[in-house]
């Protein structure tokens, strides 16, 4: 079964996907920490390497083929990124898409948690980096990032922490006939 999880950057993407991963047995390929290592092999910021991004397509090129290749050679994985569920179906390539979203205050409180930032700082880096990637996605593959109609399923994760998250698609997938 090959899954992918998408939403915007403090949706729980990265959480969610380890914790599938680990019930079923998948293994996971987060193309966000690509892109993190990148920047810190740079020793820039998530905003500057997208700044970088916009005027290189390499940068994206290499990380989204790879998403690609990876797909293409495992039928049970776990592929999480934000173009993921459009990129497999362009290509004709089968699977589950996930999407899982959040308002922006409970997005911008998680990511300054997790990056020991305040929200201010959350926030100005957060809206510098959807608004690098929107128009990357666009300009080179025109993409909409915000079409969510290749997903099969939706989740706002608000009010319900990991676990039911993961509950949520364990009953889409059974529903789907996928377990």
């Amino acid at each position: 079964m090959r899954l992918t999880i998408s939403g915007p950057p403090g949706s729980g993407k990265t959480t969610v996907c380890d914790r599938l991963s680990s019930i079923l047995s998948l293994r996971a390929v987060v193309f966000g920490r690509i892109f993190r290592e990148i920047a810190e092999e740079r020793n820039i910021s998530l905003s500057e390497l997208g700044d970088i991004a916009e005027k290189d397509f390499s940068i994206d090129e290499t990380i989204d083929s790879r998403l690609l290749e990876i797909a293409r050679e495992n039928d049970n994985v776990i592929l999480e990124s934000r173009l993921s569920a459009h990129m497999l179906s362009r290509n004709g390539i089968p699977a589950f898409r996930i999407y899982l979203d959040a308002s922006p205050d409970v997005r911008i409180r998680r990511i300054g948690m997790r990056d020991n930032e305040t929200f201010e700082e959350a926030l100005k880096e957060t809206e510098e980096r959807q608004a690098s990637e929107e128009k990357r996605y666009k300009a080179y593959y025109g993409i909409d990032i915000n079409d969510k109609s290749v997903y099969d399923l939706i989740i706002n994760t608000d009010d319900i922490d990991p676990d039911g998250v993961v509950q949520i698609i364990i009953n889409a997938l059974e529903a789907a006939g996928c377990l």
